[in-house]
């Protein structure tokens, strides 16, 4: 049974409450544990750091406390502000009155930071307490910037806090030839490995260092202990007023150039820190923006269109019930928001999946499916071509009298779309009940930040699924900048993006989403190669603009 399980010492819980710490990773999301996301779904109270809040909250509930945490220093203190309360009260306060307390960490609890002064409070007060283990930020910043830290030699590993290291560490890792990982900032790495140089290590060793690890800002530079200065000054990372950033630092042989050019497999996904604009609402992007993400890239979802009820409701109404009564034969479904027209239809009536017993059910493309059976509904038509209603209409079967019993369709559909479904369906023998069930709109501007991104060159790429998503776009926010690469669905769409003046760089090979997010990322791949190969720093398209590059580290 589960630690913090409610029937575990349910009644110690209930009258002094639990504390989990847990360990958040070093930035990566994807870096959360199973145990992690657990104790998060069961908390009351979630006390986190500000760098890794936006990493656990979304596995919270949504009713959870989140009390802001404010670490009082002497500053604070001089300045006589009582409102603020260190982590150990925070903590306290909450599991004194009964609640589940996760106390969320950069990295690991026992690794990073100081849980193990607030573990104490906790044992001193008698309050239960665990701890959840996360990716230690020493060990996972390595990871994914191509540095193992062990061989098949087994090669001995320390860990150095430059910020309280005593010199008799420094000498102590200075005379070892072991790999050395060091946690430290941008402004000080180059002191840190002058520390290592004149406690004995030799100034041509090889190091990485590496800032914002596991996320798509990170970034690392090759060099030795004695010319790292001078590559993040040649790099111009430094001077630079974000030289507080926090970097890990690898010493040792095994973060050599050569070997990290072939194991550096993070930082050379083919889209890696890419932001990409996806106009489409978050409902609409969520396995687009998940594959986007795969490639390293950055999604960044802007809703063009909105969606509304349709004007008079009793066609709509009358439909739904037509359903019932056994009207129809089939039902299509054109699109996502069709799905959940019906399905709100249904609610509204008290009805279920059920009552789609005994008709067929069509689906345009594999995400509308994807919404029907989310609803509990399998649908008996997919396209097995092109996800269109062209594509829809080769596999759909002529009236037959013998088979058919009934030899009407109900099509609720947006009040824009397209005849061609309708006609075809006609054709093949079918009655069609062509129902408005919801009204397209254009969508409310986006915020001033994301205009300005779009018009100044902000966003690598766009992806636009359709001529509707172009034309909306460039009405609520402007024309996209001339570096950002456009990706378009298909040719009708490419089509409509140049009539704005917009220059299409890729298309896909298929009127699909997600070939559409395959084919942008292997222009971006090819893009990467020929860097690479001109022996170029490999740059997103975004760093291209006047003043793009000088913010390439933030």
């Amino acid at each position: 049974m589960s630690p913090t399980s409610p029937t575990a010492n349910s009644s110690a819980y209930s009258a002094h409450g639990h504390v989990t710490f847990l360990g958040a990773g070093p930035g990566d999301p994807g870096l959360l544990t199973l145990r992690a996301v657990e104790a998060l779904a069961g908390a009351d109270v979630l006390i986190a750091e500000p760098d890794v809040l936006d990493v656990v909250r979304g596995h919270a509930r949504a009713s959870v406390s989140t009390p802001e945490l404010t670490i009082v220093d002497d500053a604070s203190t001089t300045a006589g502000i009582p409102v603020l309360r260190d982590a150990a009260n925070l903590v306290m306060e909450a599991a004194r009155s009964g609640k589940r307390v996760v106390r969320a960490v950069t990295g690991d609890p026992g690794l990073d930071g100081n849980a193990g002064q607030e573990m104490l409070v906790c044992a001193s007060e008698g309050i239960p307490f665990e701890v959840v283990p996360g990716i230690a930020t020493a060990v996972g910043v390595p990871a994914y910037a191509g540095v193992p830290l062990r061989d098949a030699q087994g090669t001995d590993v320390r860990f150095v806090d430059a910020r309280s290291a005593s010199e008799r560490c420094w000498t102590e890792v200075g005379a070892s030839d072991g790999t050395v990982v060091v946690s430290t900032t941008l402004e000080t790495v180059a002191a840190a490995a002058g520390e290592l140089v004149a406690a004995g290590r030799k100034p041509d060793t090889p190091l990485t260092v590496t800032v914002a690890g596991t996320t798509t800002r990170q970034r690392t530079w090759t060099a030795t202990l004695g010319t790292i200065a001078q590559v993040l000054k040649q790099a111009k990372v430094l001077p630079s007023p974000e030289g507080h950033q926090p970097v890990i630092a690898v010493v040792g042989e095994r973060s050599a150039a050569a070997q990290r050019d072939q194991l550096a497999w993070f930082e050379s996904k083919p889209l890696f820190g890419w932001k990409v604009l996806v106009p489409r609402t978050k409902e609409q992007a969520a396995s687009l923006s998940d594959q986007l993400r795969s490639y390293g890239a950055v999604p960044h979802e802007v809703p063009t269109i909105a969606v509304e009820p349709p004007r008079t409701p009793q066609q709509m109404e009358r439909a739904v019930k037509g359903l019932v009564t056994g009207r129809y034969e089939w039902i299509a479904f054109t699109s996502v928001n069709a799905v959940k027209a019906v399905r709100e239809k249904f609610e509204e009536y008290g009805l279920d999946a059920r009552a789609f017993a005994g008709i067929k059910v069509a689906a345009v493309g594999e995400q509308t499916a994807a919404a029907l059976v989310e609803f509990g509904v399998k649908p008996d038509l997919v396209p097995s071509g092109e996800q269109s209603a062209a594509g829809l209409l080769e596999d759909w079967p002529p009236y037959d009298p013998v088979f058919d019993p009934i030899d009407r369709v109900f099509l609720p559909r947006a009040d824009i779309a397209t005849e061609t479904l309708v006609a075809g369906l006609i054709e093949l023998g079918w009655e069609v009940d062509d129902v408005t069930a919801y009204r397209t709109v254009r969508a409310s501007p986006p915020p001033a930040d994301t205009r300005e991104a779009i018009k100044g060159g902000g966003f690598d790429a766009v992806l636009f699924t359709s001529s509707s998503t172009v034309r909306n776009l460039v009405g609520i926010a402007g024309k996209p900048h001339n570096v950002t690469v456009i990706a378009c669905i298909g040719p009708a769409t490419a089509k409509t993006a140049e009539e704005h003046g917009l220059r299409v760089d890729v298309l896909s090979p298929e009127p699909s989403v997600h070939k559409l997010a395959e084919a942008l990322a292997e222009f971006g791949a090819r893009r990467r190669a020929a860097a690479v190969e001109a022996g170029e720093h490999v740059t997103r398209p975004s760093e291209r603009r006047p003043g793009g590059r000088r913010r390439r580290t933030t």
